[in-house]
Order: C-alpha cells, then sequence, then structure tokens
C-alpha cells in the first residue's frame, strides 16, 4: 500500500516510515521541504499528484508556548491544512490517520478522559488541534483520529532528551508534579497506527504507554534508569509560569482500543527502558 506520512522528520513520521517499510507497505515520507503546510494549493497539488493509499498525518506544530504568539501559524498547520488534506482524502477515497494530543482537553476532570468527553482546549495549541479534528470529523467518513500525549522518539528533541542534558549540567532541578499524564514512545506508537490503517475500525481513539506519572515521577525515573544522581525539587505549576496554560489532567482511556481488538502499548517505565537502551 503506498502511504504518504507526513512529519518524516519528526519523532512520530520517522518511526512510522520505519514501521511501513517493515511491514511492505510503500511509505512516501514527507517534510515541510517536499509538502509546505503553510502552501495550501501545495499540499492539494502534492497529494493528488502522488495518489497515496493511505495518509498517516503526524507533522504538526507543536511549539505550545510560542503558539500563543504565532496564532495564525499554527492555526494554519494544524487546521487549515489539515483541511485540504482532509480534502484530498475524500476526493481520492483512502483513510487518514490524524495525530491529535490530550491538549483537546482542559484537565479538569477527574479520572480518565474517554474519547466521547467533550473537549475544551485552554491554550492555542490545543483548540488549533481541536478544530483540525474537526476538519477530519465533518469531511470524512474513512478516519482514525488518535490523541496522544507527552511523547518521546529517538529522532528529535523530547522532556527524557532535556532532562538527561540538565541532570548532567546541574546539582538541582525543580520539576512539575502536578501536572499527570502518560508518555508516549513512538517506536511503540507507530505499530499500533499501521494495525488501524490496515483495518477499518474507524474513529477517535487514545493512545498512550500505559500507567500515568507526573513530570516530576517522569523525571526520577529518567535519572533512576540512566543512572544519573541528581537532587530533585517537586514543584507546582503555579511555581513555574508559562505562556500557554497545560492541562492538570491528561490521564486517557484505552478502553476503546482494547474493546476494537487493538493491542494495547506496554507501560510507560518499559517504554522509557527501550528506548534508554536504544539511544
Amino acid at each position: 500500500m503506498k502511504v504518504l506520512v507526513t512529519g518524516v522528520k519528526g519523532q512520530l513520521g520517522y518511526d512510522v516510515v520505519k514501521e511501513l517499510e517493515k511491514r511492505g507497505h510503500q511509505p512516501i515520507g514527507v517534510d515541510r521541504d517536499e509538502m509546505d503546510l503553510m502552501d495550501n494549493a501545495a499540499i492539494r497539488t502534492f497529494i493528488m499528484e502522488l495518489k497515496p493509499e493511505a495518509i498517516i498525518h503526524c507533522a504538526a506544530y507543536t511549539a505550545v508556548d510560542k503558539a500563543e504568539e504565532e496564532v495564525e501559524t499554527c492555526y494554519q498547520i494544524n487546521a487549515e491544512s489539515v483541511k485540504v488534506i482532509s480534502e484530498c482524502a475524500k476526493e481520492l477515497d483512502v483513510k487518514l490517520i490524524y495525530i491529535s494530543t490530550d491538549y483537546v482537553f482542559n484537565g479538569t476532570k477527574e479520572g480518565e478522559y474517554v474519547e466521547t468527553d467533550l473537549p475544551n482546549p485552554i491554550n492555542v495549541y490545543g483548540a488549533s488541534k481541536l478544530k483540525g479534528e474537526q476538519y477530519v470529523q465533518g469531511l470524512l467518513e474513512k478516519y482514525y483520529i488518535v490523541r496522544i500525549s507527552w511523547v518521546f522518539g529517538v529522532n528529535g528533541n523530547n522532556f527524557i532528551k532535556t532532562m538527561r542534558r540538565l541532570g548532567s549540567e546541574r546539582d538541582k532541578l525543580n520539576i512539575i508534579n502536578d501536572q499527570i499524564g502518560s508518555p508516549t514512545y513512538t517506536a511503540d506508537l507507530a505499530p499500533l497506527l499501521v494495525d488501524m490503517m490496515e483495518t477499518d475500525k474507524y474513529g477517535i481513539y487514545h493512545a498512550t504507554n500505559e500507567g500515568t506519572c507526573s513530570w516530576y515521577e517522569f523525571a526520577n525515573e529518567i535519572f533512576k534508569q540512566s543512572g544519573i544522581e541528581v537532587k530533585t525539587n517537586p514543584i507546582t505549576t503555579d511555581q513555574y509560569p508559562t505562556a500557554a496554560k497545560r492541562p492538570m489532567n491528561s490521564r486517557m482511556s484505552k478502553a476503546k482500543l482494547k474493546a476494537n481488538g487493538f493491542s494495547l502499548l506496554p507501560t510507560w517505565k518499559e517504554a522509557l527502558k527501550n528506548y534508554l537502551d536504544l539511544i
């Protein structure tokens, strides 16, 4: 199957292309140079000439704090370009997997978010990704919207790489302890996305590694598994102001994955171990 994968230079796109190759599909991995998400006409021309048999849209504007200033750019990449991609998918009658985020929720719910919970984003990034979701749902029937959180992979920057660097440079680190979520390892997620593509079990899904933690707990596990000794101090979100507000609770239920016969991802601690072994 000829599959268009956007964001091939990012963490997830890179692993999705590898997984597709492994299974004998024909991935066409693109990034900004091949298909610029700031140019709607160019997106349309590229896709309609390529005629893929499926699209896995991993590319996104993900600079959460910067998005509060670069509102137009963020919406163009995360919403308007998604509309064009969805229109192309509809004309070609092909499946689209759209990668979304826990940030479509406001994080005030007690317990886990389910796919049918009403989104209510509290920052520009989350609002732009929700708009992308709405375009996909409004235009297509053959779609998968997959909400993920706290992503890490080999290709690109992430929290683990930052913590390992800071842990080696400093004696003491302050880390937020009141935002709760689930890390997502792209090498675990990529096979699940390809599994989905190979079925017609369409809809919205939540997909992260199993288990939850705070950023503080995540950081301490990173240091423990990396053998880095550094003093960590738990702080509240209020003590570390950022341009964009973050949801406090990003726990997402994976019951729908299970109900549709998809395999759950390994625990985040296992994922971390596999990732550290690799890098």
